[in-house]
C-alpha cells in the first residue's frame, strides 16, 4: 500500500495516533511557470466588494460579490489563483461555500489560501478566549476544506492588558494544526501586526509548535513599517525559511501618509535563497487604484521570477 493510501485509510478508521498525525507532512504540488506561481488577495480590494462584515467598503465605489472576483482577476488580470479574505466572505452556511466554490471552478479557477481572523487572542491568560479563538480558527480550516483551499493564514490578535505570549499561543496553535493536519490544510501566520506579529515572534511559536502543518506567510513589506530596511529583509529572510506554500507581495506600504518601499527584485531572490516553491499572492498598498497597482505587482513579479 502506498503511504499517502494508507495514511487516507488509518485516518478514515481514526487509528492513527496524535504524534503520527502531527508527524505527517503536508504534499503540495506547485506549479513552476511563472505566472502559474502567482495569486490575487482580494483585501487590496476591499473598498469594493460587498459583504455585511467587510468595515472598508467604499459605497461611492461600485461594488462586487466575493463570488465575483475569481472571473475579474482571470478576466483583467489573466491570473487563476486567488486569495479571498475572511471578511469579505458572506457567511460559512455550507450553501454559501457552495456557491462561491462554484463560482471559483466556473471561472477555471482556485484558491490558494484564506487569511482569516478568529476574533480572541490566542496568548490571552483567560483560557475561555483562547478557545473562542481556537474554536473559531477550526470553523475556518473546515471551510477552507469546502473551498478546496490547501490553507488559512490565521491572525494573532492582540490583548490590550497582556504582551504577546510564545508558550500561550503555541498552546493554542498546537490545536489548530492538529485540527489542520486531520484536514490537510495548512495553518499560516503572517508577518502583520508589527506588535503581536513580529516575524521573530512568530517564527518562536512555529518552532515551539514543531508541526509541519503550522507554516510562516512572508509578507515583503509589513516589518518594514518599523522604518529598518536591515529589521525587514532580516524577517523576511527568517520567515521564508518556515514558509511553505504562500507569501504576499508588495512593492510598497503606506502608514500615517508616509510610504515604504522594499526592493521586490531583492525579496524574491531571498524566497529563493529559501528554497521556496510556494505562490506569491498580489497585495497592493501603494496607492489608490488595487487594479492599476495589481497589474504593476504582476508584471514586476513576472519579471523576478523570470530571471
Amino acid at each position: 500500500m502506498h503511504r499517502r493510501s494508507f495514511l487516507q485509510t488509518a485516518l478514515a478508521a481514526g487509528v492513527i495516533g496524535k504524534r503520527s498525525l502531527m508527524a505527517a507532512e503536508p504534499h503540495l504540488q506547485f506549479p513552476a511557470e511563472p505566472r502559474a506561481r502567482l495569486g490575487v488577495a482580494s483585501y487590496p480590494f476591499r473598498a469594493f466588494i460587498d459583504s455585511p462584515h467587510n468595515r472598508e467598503r467604499d459605497r461611492q465605489k461600485p461594488g462586487m460579490e466575493l463570488k465575483d472576483f475569481p472571473k475579474m482577476v482571470r478576466e483583467r488580470l489573466n491570473l487563476r489563483n486567488i486569495e479571498p479574505l475572511g471578511e469579505h466572505f458572506r457567511s460559512l452556511e455550507p450553501a454559501y461555500l457552495h456557491e462561491l466554490r462554484e463560482a471559483v471552478e466556473k471561472a477555471g479557477s482556485q484558491v490558494i489560501n484564506i487569511p482569516v481572523s478568529v476574533h480572541a487572542s490566542l496568548y490571552d491568560p483567560d483560557a475561555s478566549k483562547r478557545q473562542l479563538g481556537i474554536d473559531n480558527s477550526k470553523k475556518w480550516v473546515d471551510a477552507a476544506v469546502m473551498l478546496g483551499s490547501p490553507s488559512i493564514r490565521v491572525h494573532i490578535q492582540g490583548s490590550r492588558s497582556f504582551e504577546p505570549d510564545v508558550e500561550r499561543t503555541a498552546e493554542s496553535l498546537r490545536t489548530v494544526a492538529a485540527h489542520g493536519a486531520a484536514k490537510n490544510i495548512l495553518v499560516n501566520l503572517e508577518n502583520d501586526d508589527p506588535k503581536t506579529e513580529d516575524a521573530f515572534f512568530l517564527v518562536k511559536v512555529i518552532q515551539a509548535v514543531n508541526n509541519p502543518y503550522l507554516r510562516a506567510l512572508p509578507d515583503f513589506c509589513n516589518s518594514m513599517l518599523k522604518g529598518d530596511e536591515k529589521y525587514n529583509y532580516d524577517s523576511v529572510r527568517a520567515m521564508f525559511r518556515h514558509a511553505y506554500n504562500i507569501s504576499h507581495t508588495k512593492d510598497s506600504e503606506i502608514e500615517g501618509g508616509k510610504v515604504f518601499r522594499v526592493d521586490v527584485a531583492r525579496t524574491f531572490r531571498i524566497a529563493k535563497e529559501a528554497g521556496y516553491k510556494g505562490y506569491f499572492s498580489m497585495e497592493w498598498e501603494g496607492g489608490p487604484d488595487p487594479y492599476e497597482g495589481t497589474q504593476k505587482l504582476i508584471n514586476e513579479s513576472l519579471r523576478a521570477l523570470s530571471a
